[in-house]
């Protein structure tokens, strides 16, 4: 949490400054059902350009 600049003492904790998430290797991110392969490629790989991390798209072909 943190407060803004210049607030006084007291009066409780600030507001959440940012959400965080340990995500190991090998963790699952996303699964999507539905829509044709390219376009879910797309969707995964404009997703994977927001992302802080390396990422790999992995296709289950047991469907």
């Amino acid at each position: 949490t943190a407060k803004p600049i210049e607030v006084r003492m007291g009066k409780g904790k600030g507001s959440v400054d940012r959400w965080t998430a340990k995500v190991k290797p090998g963790r699952i991110m996303f699964e999507i059902d539905g829509v044709s392969e390219p376009i879910a490629r797309e969707a995964l790989r404009l997703a994977a350009m927001k992302l802080p991390v390396k990422t790999r798209t992995v296709v289950r072909e047991d469907w």
